[in-house]
């Protein structure tokens, strides 16, 4: 056994190749670790209709952290078609595993840096370094919604809301409800994590992305509950924006701002805005972080156009490797994998197609553990 447990979940479409290329890395890096394969994917909807089974469930409650490639998943009519024909016309639903997981086990965190590295033909603009804390647990991720509307539901909405007058009359499968709920608990503690990176990297600025002129409930709570943790960290300047305003304001001068602290909805946002400005999918790396487990993954999707085809870039994966290991407290370890990749970006002589290249998955895996 080694020193460290790692839940390997590879999932399906291209996350199994960024996976096999980030394996190249870790293991050329020496981490004393064992890695445990976790069924997670398509393949377990469809035949057990459930893409997220209670044996992955019980590994994860045993392991020091968790590398996740990344899933299929599909409109509710279609992911009922493709199970196996015993378990159809059941009322089963299929649910985002990654979204349980970050439910399941309080991964309240989500960590998302975004790095212009130099050299890479991807960057909007060179030396952008910045950081996003999206809440992953509430808000409209939340998971209570109604379609149709249940007519208690939409009893109580009609008293409680003259706005919601509009809807009188309407039949319950004519609209449809998402609840947007933010806690004081959720809203403080992911603030707290925004202001306490902040002040232990040398960061400068934090500032809370919100809604609240409009959305006066949900996000007038989280930003009133952000000023309080703001007031505790006198020497970080703090600053707030809206989230139609900041998406702008990120791309006309991402110098300006440095972390980032957003409810779940505009944190996802946000984070693909950044990862965009930075080269794309291909470079978003993020962390999935509660108080016993962390849950490492590119921010991509599972691509199942280019699965099978070498043609996935693995960096977000590699990255996301390297915050596993920050994770774990090995950050010598991650800092050597960062250093081998902003090397082999530089370099520019590997390259995937995304990146203008035509180096496969593996030879972009094997060129940055050659640099360790």
């Amino acid at each position: 056994m080694g020193k460290y447990r790692i839940a390997w979940l590879p999932g399906d479409g291209i996350g199994i190749e960024v996976m096999d290329a980030t394996r190249l890395v870790l293991d050329r890096l020496g981490l004393d670790a064992e890695y445990i394969h976790g069924d997670i994917g398509w393949e377990f909807w469809c035949k057990e209709a459930d893409a997220l089974p209670a044996r992955t469930v019980d590994l994860l409650k045993n392991v020091d952290a968790a590398l996740f490639g990344a899933i299929t998943s599909k409109p509710v009519k279609d992911s009922e078609a493709e199970l196996v024909p015993e378990l159809r016309g059941k009322g089963l639903v299929y649910r985002s595993p990654i979204v349980r997981m970050r439910q399941m086990f309080d991964l309240y965190t989500c960590l998302r840096p975004c790095k212009a590295y130099p050299g890479n033909p991807l960057n909007h603009k060179e030396g952008i370094d910045l950081v996003v804390f999206r809440e992953n647990t509430e808000d409209l991720y939340a998971g209570v919604e109604f379609n149709p509307v249940p007519d208690e539901l939409a009893a109580t909405l009609r008293k409680l809301s003259k706005p919601f007058a509009a809807f009188d009359g309407l039949a319950s499968d004519q609209y449809a409800v998402s609840c947007k709920i933010n806690t004081k608990k959720g809203s403080e503690r992911i603030v707290r994590a925004a202001y306490e990176f902040a002040a232990k990297h040398g960061r400068k600025k934090v500032t809370i992305v919100h809604k609240a002129n409009v959305v006066r409930a949900t996000d007038g709570l989280f930003l009133e509950e952000a000023k309080k943790v703001a007031k505790q960290f006198p020497g970080i300047e703090t600053d707030d924006a809206n989230i139609d305003a900041i998406g702008m304001w990120l791309l006309k001068n991402p110098f300006n701002y440095d972390v980032l602290v957003a409810p779940n909805l505009y944190g996802d946002i946000i984070s693909d805005l950044c990862a965009q400005m930075v080269g794309g999918l291909g470079f978003g790396c993020s962390g999935n972080i509660g108080l016993k487990l962390g849950v490492f993954e590119p921010t991509h999707g599972s691509a199942p156009k280019h699965a099978g085809k070498q043609k996935a870039n693995p960096i977000a994966t590699i990255l996301a490797a390297k915050m596993m290991l920050d994770w774990l407290g090995e950050t010598a370890m991650g800092a050597r994998v960062e250093a081998a990749t902003a090397a082999v970006i530089a370099e520019g002589k590997v390259r995937t197609y995304d990146m203008g290249g035509s180096s496969t998955t593996m030879e972009m895996g094997r060129a940055i553990a050659d640099k360790l």
